[in-house]
């Protein structure tokens, strides 16, 4: 099977990029080539997915049976793709976010038929606006598209809420005693997935003919709670979180750009039903343990003393939010 991954060598996309080749996919890789990942076995094209002159000449007449863009965020990035792959492809697949399902929730229990509806998050409302534009694409002209949500899925970064989750910051914190924050009283249930276990998921739908027309989410069945996450990060690095509750109002009072990220995703108490991906791929099922996970990722943080930075506006954002707190009293 010939596949194309526009991005792919993302959070998520990387492990499933070598994932890919092990099964032996025939993968070629479309950007920009700014990211230093070791893929053995990929092809690569080298352009910006946002020129469309590059990406033709870089394309030329190669064909592939499933294409499969990471990095679509609005309707004209989806809209593009439409134009250069409709009748050209067995197979597109789009990765939206769990994030678009209905915020509140109605039912704690997430299924693939939860409507689509975030008034918190712009990023989120932007990926309905896509799906629906793909959706209108497969009814009337039959665009082969299948729609993939992740929701907190993590290889090579730190799942949480607030502490920049791409960086070193929220475990330098905990090494060295300093307060962390977590939003609300922690108790709050979450689905934290290792991009390997998504990985088994999704690559069981490539090439699958019946996905066409369907979408999916794809997460692990534990069920954990926000101190539980923590707890777990602390017991990985080996020290003792000095942890604050704080309430989402509060946080998002003093930072409101953290309103999607918290209001329009993470407060709120889900439990994914993978019922779908299983009756779909039936050998899916997620393995790996959180506890055992971010173990994985302090592996890889480890590994390199370059890769363990400070993200310094995160820290800010933090050290803002307890002094305001504390200022109460």
């Amino acid at each position: 099977m010939k596949v194309l991954f526009i991005g792919g060598t993302g959070n998520i996309s990387t492990i499933v990029s070598q994932m890919a080749v092990e099964c032996g996919i025939q993968l070629t890789l479309l950007n920009r080539g700014k990211q230093e990942v070791d893929l053995p076995g990929v092809q690569w094209i080298t352009a910006d997915i946002h020129n469309p002159q590059a990406v033709e000449t870089a394309l030329g007449s190669k064909t592939f049976d499933v294409v499969v863009n990471w990095i679509a965020f609005t309707p004209q990035h989806v809209q593009a793709d439409l134009d250069r792959f409709l009748g050209k492809v067995g197979q597109y697949i789009f990765i939206s976010s769990a994030s678009c399902y209905q915020k509140p929730p109605t039912d704690v229990i997430i299924r693939e038929s939860t409507p689509l509806h975030n008034p918190y998050w712009k990023y989120s409302r932007d990926k309905i606006d896509c799906e629906n534009l793909l959706m209108h694409a497969y009814r009337e002209q039959g665009f082969p598209v299948t729609i993939v949500r992740p929701s907190h899925t993590y290889d090579r970064h730190i799942p949480v809420a607030i502490g920049g989750w791409d960086s070193y910051t929220l475990i330098n914190r905990m090494e060295r005693g300093a307060p962390v924050i977590v939003h609300g009283d922690g108790s709050s249930l979450w689905a934290v997935t290792h991009a390997e276990d998504f990985s088994r998921g999704f690559l069981g739908l490539l090439g699958h003919p019946r996905a066409l027309g369907q979408d999916f989410h794809i997460t692990s069945d534990e069920r954990l709670t926000w101190n539980d996450i923590y707890a777990s990060i602390a017991a990985a690095v080996g020290v003792k979180p000095n942890i604050v509750h704080i309430a989402t109002d509060f946080i998002i009072r003093q930072k409101p750009e953290m309103t999607g990220g918290l209001l329009g995703d993470k407060s709120w108490s889900v439990i994914f039903d993978n019922s779908k991906i299983k009756s779909y791929v039936p050998e899916y099922q997620a393995v790996i343990p959180f506890h055992q996970g971010i173990h994985r990722t302090l592996d890889w943080f480890n590994a390199k003393p370059e890769r363990k930075w400070i993200d310094q506006q995160a820290e800010d954002e933090m050290e803002d939010i307890l002094r305001a707190y504390q200022a109460l009293g």
